[in-house]
């Protein structure tokens, strides 16, 4: 029983508030004080904050101590931001690095093909072999359909290449 009573108490306690008024009386309430109460007449505020002791600062001070400061800009971490112009400048390098090599594999493809159409324009036989590894010799028909992809290919690989879409 004893126990319940002091936690009871104990409670009232932390829920209390204390001010001076504007007689100059201390005044102890569970209510937090009315609003022409100025915070510096405010004494204690519940919870576990140490009591407020009262200021000495002339009336016209205590709205400057008040308000509060203006918040500062972050400042800029030089090494944060090398690192972030270093690691923009590694991925820009590594796209034109990629640039280059897709553009190499095209040149490669736009010659080859050239050089395949050019032996099938020239009308020279052509064998070729087929799935079993027996030799055949390119008819008219195969002739024409490897014309047309190897067209394909130089309309693809020879000359500047595609927009890249955006990612």
């Amino acid at each position: 029983m004893a126990a319940i009573v002091l936690l009871a108490i104990s409670q009232l306690a932390f829920a209390q508030w204390q001010w001076v008024d504007n007689t100059g009386r201390k005044v102890f309430s569970d209510t937090p004080p009315p609003a022409g109460i100025p915070d510096k007449n405010v004494l204690q505020r519940p919870g576990p904050r140490a009591p407020v002791a009262p200021s000495t600062q002339p009336d016209e001070a205590a709205p400057a101590a008040a308000a509060p400061a203006a918040p500062k800009p972050p400042a800029k971490d030089e090494q944060l931001e090398a690192k972030k112009r270093q690691a923009e400048a590694a991925e820009e390098a590594k796209k034109k690095a990629e640039e280059a090599r897709i553009a190499q594999l095209r040149a490669d493809n736009c010659q080859r093909a050239q050089r395949a159409k050019a032996t099938l324009d020239s009308g020279v036989r052509i064998a070729t072999t087929n799935a079993k590894g027996e030799r055949e010799i390119m008819d008219d028909t195969a002739r024409e359909a490897e014309t047309r992809r190897l067209n394909d290919i130089m309309r693809n690989d020879c000359g500047p290449a595609p927009a890249r879409r955006a990612q």
